[in-house]
């Protein structure tokens, strides 16, 4: 892992293969909490009610952690509402 100033930039570094490992494993938390993160260094409201919705909500887990997958498959890491 590089040396980064934010954990947002710490995870995007991590191998592919082990970001897809702990979206797929993990990702249902790990996405809220990487948002809610990211809010921290963008102060991007929508990341923040987005991070909020996919870790306290039933509906917004599923649909969030099946846009990481595709995400992290697609591009190496979370994009989509997560600037």
């Amino acid at each position: 892992m590089s040396k980064n100033n934010s954990l947002t930039a710490s995870y995007d570094s991590l191998p592919f293969i082990l970001k897809l490992i702990i979206i797929l494993v993990g990702g249902v938390i790990v996405g809220g909490i990487y948002r809610i993160i990211k809010w921290t260094e963008t102060k991007n409201t929508v990341t923040l009610v987005v991070g909020l919705l996919a870790t306290f909500t039933g509906i917004g887990n599923l649909i969030i952690w099946i846009i990481d997958v595709v995400c992290t498959v697609l591009y190496g890491k979370i994009t989509v509402l997560a600037d």
